[in-house]
């Protein structure tokens, strides 16, 4: 098994990196699914086409690694008809994610595809690299969050401005849920059971999916892999 990156929980000092962690804990912990924000286009089962980045190369590492917070599941993909990854920082537990190491101007690009914007302007972060925590507008990934560090470099995700109580759980879709799941798997740092039995204590999956059904997605390896949106 790959071994966890240990995150530096203080806020760095540089203020304009020039690279950053984009930390995925949802959908593009899938190395794939990423490609689709960075390179653009329309990947198999996607509602719509990507424009990508402007850099469309690929991270430069992709490392395992555990947040401070909880994910949960809550709103409504218009692909799969269930439950979106979110994450909140202020509750108790861990989050398997998986950081991605990228130019600052292209976690701007794909935090905008990820807030319904057309890519190509450069974030301000110094708010979130001060403060750790900043709200850009009330939209489901229009907060940016900074956990810290790794090897200097600010640790960045994107959530929802709401608390995980804020709004109902809703039970992601076995895609979804496979999606994930494989993902999470293939960063080699979690084997099977304890990604199943993660994925299935997540508020929203919780009471509605049991860590065996978790399980036999990941066992079903002639199943194809849908695209979540």
């Amino acid at each position: 098994m790959k071994a966890l990156h240990s995150i530096d929980p203080t806020l760095p000092t540089d203020r304009h990196p020039e690279r950053v962690w984009y930390t995925s804990y949802g959908s593009n912990v899938h190395l794939d699914r990423l490609a689709a924000y960075i390179q653009g286009g329309r990947p198999p089962g996607a509602a719509r086409e990507y424009p990508g980045c402007r850099n469309p190369s690929m991270p430069e590492r992709s490392v395992p690694v555990e947040l401070n917070g909880a994910m949960y599941f809550a709103t409504e993909s218009p692909v799969w008809g269930g439950g979106r990854a979110f994450y909140d920082p202020q509750a108790s537990g861990c989050v398997l994610a998986r950081a991605h190491l990228v130019t600052t101007d292209q976690f701007s690009d794909i935090a905008a595809q990820e807030m319904y914007r057309e890519p190509g302007a450069g974030l301000n972060l110094d708010d979130v690299l001060t403060q750790g925590r900043v709200v850009l507008g009330e939209g489901r990934y229009e907060t940016l969050v900074c956990a810290g560090q790794i090897e200097g470099l600010p640790v960045l995700t994107f959530t929802a401005p709401w608390g995980m109580s804020d709004v109902p759980w809703v039970a992601p879709s076995p895609a979804y849920v496979r999606f994930l799941a494989t993902g999470l798997l293939s960063s080699g740092a979690w084997d099977l059971v304890a990604i199943a039995e993660y994925v299935a204590a997540c508020p929203g999956a919780l009471d509605q999916w049991s860590q065996q059904a978790v399980a036999d997605l990941l066992r079903d390896d002639d199943t194809e892999l849908g695209i979540l949106e």
